[in-house]
């Protein structure tokens, strides 16, 4: 009987008592988005440039590039580099269906935004794709992001109106020519300052579609909200 009573007791307590989502080890009471406070040495911030969002020396508003070449958005705002433990927790989240993953990235991105937008929107993928996945990743983000920072959230604001290659092999000059005509708008905005969530950005050829969606009916302000933000491979492979 005591046997029993142990063994129920350990099932108990490892359902009740919430570990940290890198090393498993039990939660102190004010550790925050599931993460202890030895691991979120993992997550310390990096310098980058404001808009591209690209590692910089300093924090700067517009880096070099930026000045030669703006993108389309105004800001990008993330959490870090597509590397452990962002990486983990995102392959986590994309394909074994870990929901509870997108919560507490979501309240981590949520910390890194300032002025946020008044309308949130989503990367879509095409129906065919969200079928077999059964749902997308930048919505189960977006979702709770609005909430975070007081913002109204539209998942339809666009459609995916074909299906593509996967983009993870692909040059940058390819990844362009790839999604060309892939996106179109549902709806015009009622606000000038729209943000577009996806999960990583790398060349940003997604990103600069719905961005030039947006400016042809008058936009004023684009900002990325991503959780991660990766070099770009430009003419190169992606490794």
């Amino acid at each position: 009987m005591s046997m029993w009573r142990d063994r129920i007791s350990t099932i108990t307590h490892a359902w009740l008592t919430p570990t940290c989502s890198l090393c498993h080890l039990p939660l102190e009471p004010q550790a925050q988005h599931g993460t202890c406070h030895a691991c979120q040495a993992w997550y310390a911030p990096s310098l980058r440039c404001q808009r591209c969002g690209l590692p910089c020396l300093t924090i700067t508003p517009q880096c070099g590039q930026c000045l030669r070449s703006p993108p389309p958005w105004q800001r990008l705002f993330c959490i870090g580099d597509y590397r452990f433990p962002l990486s983990h927790a995102i392959h986590q989240l994309k394909y074994q269906r870990q929901f509870w993953q997108a919560r507490h990235l979501a309240a981590r991105l949520a910390e890194c935004i300032t002025e946020p937008a008044p309308l949130i929107t989503c990367v879509p993928l095409h129906w065919r794709r969200q079928w077999q996945r059964g749902f997308n990743q930048s919505e189960r983000l977006a979702r709770p992001l609005a909430k975070h920072v007081g913002s109204q959230f539209d998942p339809h604001l666009f459609t995916r109106t074909r299906s593509t290659p996967a983009q993870q092999q692909l040059t940058k000059s390819q990844r362009e020519k790839n999604l060309s005509g892939a996106f179109q708008r549902l709806s015009i905005p009622h606000v000038n300052h729209v943000a577009i969530v996806d999960d990583v950005v790398t060349t940003g050829s997604t990103i600069r579609q719905l961005c030039d969606l947006l400016l042809e009916v008058g936009i004023e302000r684009i900002d990325i909200y991503c959780l991660c933000r990766t070099p770009e491979p430009s003419d190169a492979f992606q490794p």
